[in-house]
């Protein structure tokens, strides 16, 4: 990809992302997505092979379909004009980034609270985490929303931007496909444990590099807010690990640390109780306050992230332009 186009993508897709959020009456090619997984998985279901291999096939079938038609919209575009495919790799971006509606949806929480009180905050946290939120205490549902913008910090927009930056609008939509996939297929019961083992396994695989970057940019971010880095890094390196996920515990473990607020613990999924370690069990219990340093701290460390894969794409981009020359 050219240097030019590489000047624009990025931040224009993030600003883009700032400014509209995920407005419901857009056309968004992750609800396509949805669908697509929702249309596939029968089909491969009923191949006559082992399930994981129908899983795997069904995943690189996907994977594969996401790149091709992402790929061919930018290079239709392209062909009409050089700032149409600009425009176009933009806009696909941009649909693969999500600080504001992650933004949005933590504040909906605390809203809803203040507003109309505690069942309603449940039922507004019930919608971007994965726990059972019918007997959450207080605590237990300011602690999910934290840790729903602490961990969706990278699969939002760490990752995407990281892709995004290797191999643009492609890489980016098929990252977007991988999250999607683990999301929807990706778990540990009877149903989806065979079927969706290798969309979970990639998924991890995708998002490795990106959720280890994210600690020294929200170290950063913690640093130039409180004053914090230190504690938000050492924190995320003791007990990162400290999570059923490879990859969650280390972004969360780093918003413990800045935020100075016990996070993790067990939890009600599905009916059945999952034993988990507290991350950042030294500090205090979370508070309504945390959920908006909690925005806080993603935002500057998303900007963090985009300055510093923008930079690493520029300066990859000018080192292989100077090789073909």
């Amino acid at each position: 990809m050219k240097i030019i186009p590489f000047l624009y993508i990025l931040p224009a897709a993030f600003i883009l992302d700032l400014i509209l959020g995920d407005p419901p009456s857009f056309p968004h090619p992750v609800r396509l997505i949805g669908k697509a997984i929702s249309f596939f998985e029968p089909v491969f279901r009923k191949l006559p092979i082992k399930i994981f291999t129908s899983g795997l096939l069904f995943c690189l079938f996907l994977l594969f379909i996401s790149f091709l038609l992402s790929f061919l919209i930018v290079y239709m575009a392209q062909l009409i004009h050089p700032v149409i495919g600009i425009v176009a790799q933009i806009v696909l971006v941009y649909y693969c980034i999500s600080v504001r509606s992650l933004k949005d949806a933590a504040f909906n929480v605390k809203r809803a609270f203040r507003n109309s009180g505690l069942e309603e905050a449940r039922q507004k946290v019930s919608m971007i985490v994965g726990r059972d939120t019918k007997n959450l205490s207080e605590e237990g549902v300011i602690r999910a929303a934290v840790e729903t913008v602490a961990e969706n910090l990278v699969d939002g927009v760490i990752s995407p931007l990281f892709f995004a930056a290797i191999g643009g609008a492609p890489f980016a939509i098929t990252y977007k496909m991988i999250n999607t996939l683990d999301s929807m297929v990706g778990y540990k019961n009877e149903k989806y444990k065979d079927f969706g083992k290798a969309s979970a396994k990639i998924d991890d695989a995708a998002n490795y590099i990106p959720s280890r970057i994210s600690i020294p940019l929200i170290a950063f971010a913690a640093q130039i807010l409180w004053r914090r880095g230190i504690s938000s890094f050492k924190t995320a390196v003791k007990e990162g690990s400290n999570h059923s996920s490879p990859n969650s515990g280390y972004s969360e473990a780093a918003f413990a640390g800045a935020l100075l607020v016990k996070l993790g613990g067990p939890n009600n999924y599905g009916g059945h109780l999952i034993s988990k370690p507290y991350i950042g069990i030294e500090f205090e219990k979370a508070e309504w306050i945390h959920i908006k340093k909690a925005c806080n701290l993603m935002i500057l460390s998303s900007i963090s992230a985009l300055l510093f894969l923008w930079g690493i794409a520029m300066a990859f981009s000018r080192i292989t332009s100077g090789l073909l020359q």
